[in-house]
């Protein structure tokens, strides 16, 4: 074995070294060739039974390789997507130039009574008006009490007006098991179950209630980076919306799970259509036939993502080299107002129509696109040559701080201590380069915003009036899915640049350098809340100008 260089990079001239009892492996060069014109191997992906179909088909579209446990080593491989979470363990070993498809931890925001809780604990901290984007919620059985006494007191104040509740089963998904009811006595739960308000006056379209799918991509969380996808999917039920008849799945339930087995699936809807699912910017062009503010409606919905987040953030284990594909569930009022329903962890990529596949293989695709602005391609060019050693330290510092120590320890007697730079980097602390790159982006957002609003003033739009039913003003055969991707006409958050997008992913947080302090080392959520209602008020403000 050749005397290692300089630390800096350190294993220049080792290819495979192993540290006994602490698993650390030096990752062997991944070039095809020596010289300037070595060519890098495809990047691989690893997946077990559970990984969608569709991510599997855009890997490969792209010129990935698929791992092959039999013939390759345990380690190569660049990207591990599946369904069930991983083990802390798996987090801890994860080395640089791969990448998880899940944070630890973040399952508590995805059952509905962890969710529950998480936000009933902002509530009590920033106040209700902060978090009024969701329903009275229990929790049963431990809230029954609770709900009693708020049942009856409802009862008292309608008279004989009818008051509705929704139950649904904290651990479960696609609609099973849920009950909606208006006499107590119909409320019925053997487990842990979430009893909420139903919304009675739901935003329809031909007289259908319908829901959003909005996709969030958390790549994060020291510091807090979340991207809001700008193209998603309108889920309808298949019956029109009737609360004369609670018992109705198909008229109440908006889950393609269960509408898709309706008879009126196929049929041709009012206004609707066929089928049971628009694309986002289908239905926000539709809205904007009615004189709707979008880009209003669009901004509540950043600021619900953002504070929906920020509620159980602090609770997830520092982990780096994964990020996290939520479906947040939305329902918008007749009064334009959008409630979280949920937030679902790895939401359904399957394609049961044209409308999924149109959104759905985009959406993977500008994933993939947003793993490598983050450094995927970068981190396996570097580990693909001999000479990335100080890089690989810097990770280890970050990740396991005694793994890398011992490592340091191990070069510095290889080189007999007296090699200057070994010394200098025992002694180093590490560089936060996501620190410094955040920081450039913040200052060209700032740049961006003030040549906006030099040389643009503000639109006016026409005042919506509350409808309980909207009908297009176009006829059905011209009110078809755009071609454009994402919400046509609604814009990005201020300040987008190629570097805090990727395809229609846009960066909504941090949304500028004090919130992005604030999440660098720790998570100050009062301040972020601060900047929050102030980025809110200044909104609300403009909008009344």
């Amino acid at each position: 074995m050749n005397t290692l260089q300089s630390l800096g990079g350190v294993t220049a001239n080792v290819s495979n070294l192993v540290l006994k009892g602490h698993n650390i492996r030096i990752k062997p060069r991944r070039m095809e060739e020596e010289g300037p014109r070595a060519t890098l191997k495809p990047l691989v992906f690893r997946v077990d039974e559970s990984t969608p179909r569709v991510v599997q088909s855009v890997l490969l579209e792209r010129g990935w390789d698929q791992f092959d446990e039999q013939h390759q080593d345990v380690e190569d491989w660049n990207l591990y997507w599946r369904r069930s979470s991983f083990r802390m363990a798996e987090h801890i070993n994860v080395k640089p130039w791969q990448r998880l498809n899940h944070h630890p931890g973040t399952i508590t925001l995805t059952r509905k009574d962890c969710l529950a809780k998480h936000l009933a604990h902002m509530r009590r901290l920033y106040g209700r008006s902060l978090y009024e984007f969701t329903p009275l919620t229990f929790i049963m059985p431990s809230d029954y009490t609770k709900f009693i006494a708020e049942y009856f007191k409802e009862k008292q104040v309608l008279g004989t007006k009818p008051t509705y509740w929704i139950s649904k089963p904290a651990k479960l998904s696609r609609g099973r098991g849920i009950i909606i009811f208006s006499d107590i006595r119909d409320l019925i739960f053997n487990s842990t179950y979430v009893v909420q308000k139903y919304i009675c006056n739901p935003l329809l379209v031909g007289r259908y209630k319908c829901d959003l799918r909005v996709y969030v991509c958390v790549t994060g969380f020291r510091p807090l980076t979340i991207y809001m996808y700008r193209e998603g999917l309108v889920r309808f039920a298949t019956e029109k919306f009737d609360l004369r008849n609670l018992e109705d799945s198909y008229a109440h339930l908006t889950n393609s799970s269960i509408n898709k087995d309706g008879a009126s699936y196929q049929k041709i809807k009012e206004v609707v259509g066929q089928g049971c699912k628009w694309t986002l910017s289908r239905f926000f062009s539709y809205l904007r036939n009615w004189d709707v503010d979008d880009l209003l409606l669009w901004r509540k919905i950043n600021h619900m993502v953002i504070l929906t987040v920020l509620a159980m953030a602090p609770s997830v284990p520092v982990a780096y080299n994964c990020f996290e594909l939520f479906g947040f569930d939305i329902l918008i009022d007749d009064n334009l107002k959008p409630w979280l329903l949920e937030v679902n962890y790895s939401p359904a990529l399957s394609l049961d129509c044209s409308t999924d596949v149109s959104v759905k293989r985009s959406l993977v695709h500008d994933i993939i696109e947003l793993i490598c602005l983050n450094g995927l391609r970068s981190e396996d060019r570097k580990w693909g040559r001999a000479s990335s050693g100080s890089s690989r330290l810097s990770f280890a510092r970050r990740q396991q701080p005694e793994l890398c120590k011992s490592f340091i320890q191990f070069a510095s007697r290889a080189c007999g201590n007296t090699n200057p730079s070994v010394r200098r980097a025992v002694d180093a602390d590490p560089k936060h380069t996501r620190t410094s790159q955040l920081r450039e982006m913040m200052n060209r957002q700032h740049v961006l915003l003030t040549r906006e609003a030099t040389k643009s003033k503000p639109r006016l739009r026409a005042r919506h009036t509350p409808r309980k039913v909207l009908s297009p003003k176009v006829p059905l055969a011209q009110s078809q899915p755009h071609r454009t991707k994402g919400p046509v006409g609604v814009l990005p958050e201020a300040g987008s640049t190629p570097n805090d997008r990727a395809g229609n992913f846009v960066l909504i947080f941090p949304f500028n350098e004090a919130t992005f302090r604030a999440s660098r080392n720790g998570l100050n959520v009062k301040r972020i809340i601060q900047e929050l209602q102030k980025l809110m008020n200044k909104r609300l403000s403009s909008g009344k100008n």
